[in-house]
């Protein structure tokens, strides 16, 4: 069990575009948040290498914990880009478990 979330709803990438999300960052420090984008650049790596899956866990904008398992297939300082075209805002993830 990762330590983002004890017990995270589990959802499709297709579920992600209905979704909202919070507008400040889940992240409270500097250091959290690079080791996030650091992260991200990894899943983008594997996605676009190896089709490798990840996990990633995010909160919504009302509060709730939520579990993706997909491929990355790209990122940016603002956004996580799935495999399905969704993308998620880099401020809602909590953290990527690497399968």
């Amino acid at each position: 069990m990762t330590h983002f979330a004890q017990y995270p709803e589990i959802i499709s990438k297709e579920v992600v575009q209905q979704l909202h999300f919070p507008v400040s960052d889940v992240l409270a420090t500097p250091d959290a948040r690079n080791l996030r984008r650091y992260s991200a650049e990894r899943a983008t790596t594997l996605g676009n290498g190896y089709h490798g899956k990840v996990d990633i866990y995010f909160k919504t904008a009302d509060g709730e914990t939520k579990r993706v398992q997909t491929t990355v297939w790209a990122n940016d300082a603002e956004y996580i880009t799935l495999k399905s075209g969704a993308f998620l805002p880099m401020r809602s993830v909590l953290g990527i478990d690497f399968l």
